[in-house]
């Protein structure tokens, strides 16, 4: 099925002809063509089917010990211009680049099938939507993308349509972790990955296409591709109001998407409804406020942790269709991961017979994937071409101290200085240690294809274009006390926290004004039916203006990475944020209501 796109046909002559696959196969996103697939990983293995009785249709793929996570040290963007690149990415040379991939996708396809997966980046006929086309030869990645984006017939007809299209190659390679590379071209709108099969380095409509190219596109077009889930909170009048909230990897952003009203808010008729829980795509629009789309359609979430406590709707939607990645297996073929019950597992993921000595029964960054309109909260308004409008952006990271439940930005200038500010514990998400602090600006540093210095400018350059902007808020839901233990119970009561987020957004909650933001008084929170201790809330809206002054410093310092990229303005907004914590260390900023 080659295309009516001469450009795009050419392409993908021109790899076949680099890579000398023994098949050419272009996808058309068909039920018949995705059951032979499966049927072939079947017989590989590359694919094991699970308990029909439990778990009908659903598979476990178990990749190589060394391919299990995003490899952030080996993902590059290469632009002419190391400085547009940035200090937040690993750069390289195009022509270097080139020649060095060139040089790993030289035969490496022989006796493989090359497929060609057309796909759209949000719905079909939406406007706010981008196209793609990746070629592969991982049928596994072919199952996945289906999941996970608009695939087949429709995305290349609509790609024909507009003539233009991200163009991402991948291969499986030799899984060799020295031979591993992950590279981006911004300015050619093209991404080439190489050696690895694990979701965010194999699937490039994720994290490669819909982040570090979309965030590209986004500043040269006028709009934001952010690290963010967008979630539609409903009142008992039947209000809904939609949140984006950026928080980084494996920190809860797939629990508070799907998010359940703890009982006193369900019995009053809230109601919570899921957009995405990954990435959000903001347009202006013709009203001025940001719309979104997610430009997913699927989920591709973190296992364990996954439970009927922490997040039920999840669960509910894997016991049929699903692909899981690395988890856990029971002697009676369901999948299994730490988190989800109190069975023993029979095989670790790894294959093994489980033994508590080898460590988890499911991989930290196990996964599964599944589409999104098997969520019980899923929403409709998911698919609407012109997409939801954001009430409020909500950054969060995951910080045991210091920072409180929440707070809002001042305006849009101390909001963007609020993001820019982030920092949060590193997850298994990402390899690397595990629990070390790094600044990680609007949960983007993996993911922002180009200079963070511009990318501020990016963000700030709307508040000067005379929209109707969202307000900008921060939480941690992980503050701990002295005995270690979280101070917040967090899940489904976050839902008191989103209440009064939308309240502030409607004018009718209040708040108290501190050096660092508006937070919540006690009597701000709808805290009924919750048992928490008067001295764990009171440390949960604290300000420690100390602490937060040393906190400064060292924002001060990150910025100071990007160098005269950094705009005038942020630099403006943490002088203003250094002087009223000297004020408040001296006694002289006292808290004060606001409406």
């Amino acid at each position: 099925m080659p295309s009516q796109l001469p450009a795009l046909n050419q392409w993908v002559d021109e790899v076949a002809r680099r890579t000398r696959p023994a098949h050419v196969h272009w996808c058309d996103g068909s039920d018949a063509e995705h059951a032979a697939l499966v049927a072939r990983m079947e017989a590989t293995g590359d694919l094991l089917p699970l308990s029909p009785d439990t778990h009908p249709r659903c598979h476990l793929h178990r990749s190589h010990p060394s391919d299990v996570a995003r490899v952030e040290h080996l993902t590059y963007v290469c632009t002419r211009d190391p400085r547009d690149a940035g200090p937040n990415n690993h750069w390289m040379e195009p022509a270097e680049a080139h020649a060095m991939m060139d040089a790993l996708f030289d035969g490496c396809m022989q006796g493989r099938t090359l497929y060609v997966i057309p796909y759209c980046m949000g719905p079909v006929d939406s406007p706010l939507a981008r196209c793609g086309v990746e070629i592969t030869d991982s049928p596994y990645v072919v199952a996945n993308m289906r999941l996970m984006t608009r695939m087949g017939a429709a995305a290349l007809a609509r790609i024909e349509r507009d003539g233009t299209f991200v163009r991402g190659l991948h291969s499986t390679g030799e899984l060799d972790p020295n031979r591993r590379f992950i590279v981006h071209f911004p300015e050619e709108l093209a991404i080439q990955s190489y050696g690895s099969c694990y979701g965010g380095n194999a699937l490039l409509g994720k994290k490669c296409h819909a982040l570090r190219i979309a965030s590209w596109q986004a500043r040269t077009e006028g709009w934001l591709a952010e690290h963010m889930l967008i979630v539609g909170i409903e009142d008992p009048r039947g209000e809904v109001t939609y949140v984006a909230a950026a928080f980084p990897s494996a920190c809860g952003k797939t629990n508070l998407a799907m998010l359940i009203p703890p009982p006193a808010f369900r019995e009053q008729g809230w109601k919570v409804w899921t957009i995405g829980d990954d990435i959000c795509w903001m347009h202006p629009g013709p009203d001025g406020r940001l719309y979104a789309i997610n430009p997913e359609a699927g989920f591709f979430g973190v296992a364990p942790g996954t439970g009927a406590k922490t997040n039920p709707n999840a669960l509910a939607m894997l016991d049929r269709d699903a692909i899981f990645t690395n988890v856990g297996l029971t002697a009676d073929n369901q999948p299994w991961w730490e988190g989800l019950d109190e069975r023993i597992p029979a095989f670790d993921w790894q294959g093994r017979p489980y033994d508590r000595a080898n460590g988890p029964a499911a991989h930290p960054n196990a996964r599964f994937t599944v589409s999104a309109r098997q969520c019980p909260s899923w929403s409709p308004k998911m698919d609407d071409p012109n997409g939801v409008p954001i009430s409020a952006i909500v950054f969060g990271g995951r910080r045991e101290s210091l920072v409180p439940l929440v707070m809002q930005a001042r305006d849009w200038n101390h909001g963007v200085l609020l993001g820019a500010a982030m920092a949060s514990e590193t997850t298994a998400a990402a390899t690397g240690a595990v629990g070390v602090v790094r600044r990680d600006p609007m949960a983007m540093k993996p993911f922002c294809g180009y200079n963070f210095g511009d990318y501020f400018s990016h963000w700030l350059s709307f508040g000067h274009r005379g929209l109707s902007l969202p307000k900008i808020f921060h939480v941690n839901w992980f503050r701990k006390g002295a005995d270690g233990r979280f101070l917040w119970p967090g899940f489904g009561d976050n839902l008191r926290v989103l209440e009064w987020i939308v309240g502030r957004c409607r004018g009718s909650r209040g708040a108290v004004e501190t050096p660092v933001g508006l937070l919540p008084r006690r009597a701000d929170l709808d805290l009924s039916g919750l048992a928490l201790p008067d001295a764990a809330l009171d440390a949960l809206l604290s300000v420690d203006p100390a602490g937060y002054h040393r906190e400064y410093a060292a924002i001060g310092e990150y910025l100071d990475e990007f160098g005269d990229r950094v705009p005038g303005a942020l630099r403006l907004e943490h002088r203003k944020a250094v002087a009223l914590l000297e004020q408040a260390a001296a006694g002289s900023a006292p808290r004060a209501a606001v409406g």
